[in-house]
């Protein structure tokens, strides 16, 4: 009895577990594809997953901070969404590439053509975006959700330090260091580098081309000296011959 009791209080515990654990796995989130550089660009998926049993998600609007304005927001396109990309006048221009940007992207909205997100599936949403900011850790996007018996959730909620999760996080992408460009350095130095240890190549190929040209000398002289020698001993035939004729 007892055994069997423990048994029955650890299949409640875990199943407990489980069911607290849920919702905090089932946020809308953001992820870099690689890695997101201060500075520079990355493609971003927006992870929805669908937590209701009953509803499909039916439509995705995530807003981008007003305090890091990005230049460059690009939604990739998904079959069975239409995809609406606001933009708003900016507080103060931004300077990209020499040009200025008066008005940025503040949101961007999914919304399904057919059954949406439909219970127990997961969508992602990639975006393309840019420069990202240079004085920043993260970025906070607050994202809203809407399932197809019309009840939305709003994925709003900052993390405060040293606080618990919130209940409706807003999703958060991390920014790593700025990519260092010195590599190109040391590759230019290591070409150097070789194309300094193949100069005494060149020279060995001199030294071969030196030798080919003193072994072709020698031939020639060789050759010469044998028709200079066969010569003489024919002149030296015919003088005899001359000499006994003379003498006869």
């Amino acid at each position: 009895m007892k055994v069997s009791r423990l048994v029955a209080a650890a299949a409640v515990a875990g199943s407990a577990v489980l069911v607290l654990s849920s919702p905090a796995l089932a946020h809308v989130s953001v992820q870099p594809e690689g890695t997101a550089a201060k500075g520079g660009y990355a493609v971003v998926n927006f992870r929805v997953p669908n937590e209701r049993d009953n509803a499909s998600t039916t439509g995705l609007e995530v807003n981008f901070p007003a305090d890091t304005p990005l230049s460059s927001v690009m939604p990739q396109k998904i079959d069975g969404w239409k995809i609406t990309v606001t933009k708003s006048k900016l507080a103060k221009p931004l300077e990209v590439h020499g040009r200025q940007i008066s008005e940025a992207v503040s949101k961007v909205t999914w919304t399904a053509d057919g059954k949406g997100i439909e219970p127990g599936f997961i969508q992602q949403f990639p975006v393309s975006i840019g420069a990202l900011p240079e004085n920043a850790d993260q970025l906070v996007f607050k994202a809203i959700q809407t399932y197809s018996n019309k009840e939305v959730v709003r994925w709003i909620e900052v993390q405060e330090e040293g606080a618990e999760e919130p209940a409706n996080p807003a999703p958060v992408l991390a920014l790593s260091a700025a990519e260092d460009d010195h590599s190109h350095g040391s590759s230019a130095e290591e070409s150097s580098d070789k194309s300094g240890d193949a100069e005494p190549a060149a020279d060995t190929t001199e030294a071969a081309d030196s030798s080919d040209g003193t072994d072709t000398t020698a031939r020639v002289l060789g050759v010469v000296g044998i028709v200079v020698g066969a010569a003489g001993v024919a002149y030296g035939v015919l003088a005899g011959r001359r000499r006994a004729a003379d003498a006869s």
